[in-house]
This record gives structure tokens, sequence and C-alpha cells, in this order.
């Protein structure tokens, strides 16, 4: 995430330093640096984009499979203690 965010913050900046060399000022370079730098972001950090996206849908698939291991761990206790209770 971290590589992914520094990356669309030089695009950013770089963007930035663009405008004001062709003559943008106050608002109007912010804004042009924000659209501009938005735009190519989305083709150009698409690689990094998804590499982020599969560590985070791998994290939430092995929470889910501790989440799920838990469950059953706790249902077979549950199990055995109600089946040591009914004897």
């Amino acid at each position: 995430m971290a590589r992914y965010t520094v990356l669309r913050l030089l695009m950013f900046l770089g963007f930035i330093c663009l405008g004001y060399l062709i003559g943008l000022r106050e608002i109007w370079l912010v804004v042009v640096a924000a659209l501009g730098s938005m735009a190519v972001s989305f083709f150009v950090l698409a690689g990094p984009r998804e590499e982020f996206s599969r560590k985070v849908a791998a994290r939430v698939e092995q929470r889910q499979a501790r989440a799920s291991e838990r469950r059953s761990d706790e249902q077979v206790e549950d199990d055995e203690d109600g089946g040591a209770a009914h004897a």
C-alpha cells in the first residue's frame, strides 16, 4: 500500500511541476494536477493496484478461514460438552 501511495503522490507532484511550468497558478494548478494524475495513474499504476488488491484479498481469505476454523473448533467443543452433560 505504501508503494502505491508514494507513486500516486509522486505522479501528482509531477503534474504540479508540469502545470507550473506551463503557467498554471492557484486553484487551476491543483485541479489540473489532480485530474491529470488521477487519469494517468488509472492506467500507469494498474499493476501495483492489482498487486495490492491481491494481497488484500488473500488477507481476507486467511481471516475468513481462521474464523471458520475457530467456529468449527468451538462447535466440536460444544458438542463434546453437550454429549457429556447428557450421559
